[in-house]
């Protein structure tokens, strides 16, 4: 008997407030206004092979095909064989690009468009602006005034212009002033063109591993986990696509549990898995095509993390850490016959972020 879909190591539902579904209600708006273009909504917001294909010639040139590497550590200690795709290694230091460069040179292209706008206190936020400098247009990205630094001054390095707006409702009210002013709205994650950017990933995963049984991948919009999913379905149907959240970001495992789409107030360390909203597409996605949704807490995504730095020489962000959390919570469940892909999404953390924490959870050994 299959699996059920919703499956947790460690779970713990929220229910949606009020002002939970405020805020997420203002970023489906943004999501609503952001051009979805001619070239991909013949094919309604179904992120399809022919897409993701078509998105990978698109950005050819404009990003990394990152490393895939066998972990032989990691192999032999949970008797399966285990590999890690280092997106980590991408432009900008995470996934993002990928959906950003695509998403851009479409709008481009229909449009004309030459000035963009997104709100990102993340790793978007750095995609979109390296994204519009290598297409030679502007870009402004409205941050949250709670930003850490480092994310703040890697955006102005890749070229983007910021702008700062109390909090995420007030980071959307203005990027709204802006789009009315003439710039073109991108999304970070519930856009078409974003899904099937970040789809090219999944091509590279199972040109790289073509007996993959198993891909981790983490979840926090429901965007990346829709276009890679997508490109792995679409080429390995019998592959097993496991969701990977943190305790405090489980909009897509509450989601599942409930049926339905939910919003949810961010509460985990890991920031750039903290979105408001589920994604409707990636709720059709993963309700059809995710094996299993896990749950992790940080302090386990934080262990993973210090036991991939030490051991795969490698230091990936909470938020792409995670998914080894998830994997050695699971891994009896796996065999010798099975070839498990873990996705390290981003490595954007600071020293700061390290000592932060250290202090909370202590000193975590390999």
């Amino acid at each position: 008997m299959a699996a059920s879909p919703v499956a947790a190591v460690v779970v713990r539902c929220q229910a949606a407030r009020p002002q939970h579904r405020t805020v997420a209600a203002m970023c489906r708006r943004l999501a609503g206004s952001a051009r979805v273009t001619r070239v991909l909504a013949y094919r309604g917001w179904m992120i399809d092979l022919e897409a993701i294909q078509e998105a990978r010639r698109r950005v050819a040139g404009l990003v990394h095909r990152t490393p895939l590497v066998r972990s032989s550590t990691l192999s032999e200690s949970s008797g399966t064989n285990v590999y890690l795709k280092l997106e980590l290694f991408q432009k900008t230091g995470s996934f993002k690009p990928r959906g950003a460069c695509n998403q851009l040179r479409i709008l481009m292209d229909e449009t004309g468009a030459d000035q963009f706008v997104g709100v990102s206190g993340g790793n978007f936020a750095q995609g979109l602006a390296y994204a519009g400098t290598v297409l030679g247009v502007s870009t402004t990205v409205v941050m949250p005034n709670t930003t850490p630094a480092n994310y703040v001054a890697a955006t102005r390095g890749y070229g983007g212009t910021v702008e700062f707006a109390g909090d995420i409702a007030a980071a959307i009210d203005r990027s709204h002033e802006l789009a009315e002013a003439g710039a073109t709205l991108a999304h970070p994650f519930d856009h078409p063109a974003m899904m099937a950017g970040d789809g090219t990933l999944g091509l590279e995963l199972v040109e790289d591993v073509p007996e993959v049984t198993d891909v981790f991948i983490s979840v926090g919009g429901g965007g990346f986990i829709t276009g890679v999913g997508s490109a792995v379905h679409a080429l390995r149907p019998e592959t097993r696509i496991w969701a990977v959240e943190t305790d405090g970001a489980q909009v897509l495992h509450d989601s599942l549990a409930a049926g339905r789409a939910l919003s949810m107030t961010p509460t985990s360390l890991a920031r750039t898995l903290g979105s408001p909203y589920l994604s409707s597409v990636a709720y059709d996605f993963a309700s059809q095509h995710v094996h299993e949704a896990l749950v992790v807490t940080d302090a386990m995504a934080y262990t993973a993390a210090v036991y991939l730095l030490e051991r795969a020489k490698v230091l990936p962000e909470l938020a792409a850490a995670c998914t080894l959390a998830a994997f050695q919570g699971v891994a009896e469940r796996l065999g010798p016959a099975d070839h498990v892909v873990l996705v390290l999404c981003g490595g954007n953390v600071s020293v700061a972020d390290l000592s932060d924490y250290r202090q909370r959870f202590g000193a975590a050994t390999s």
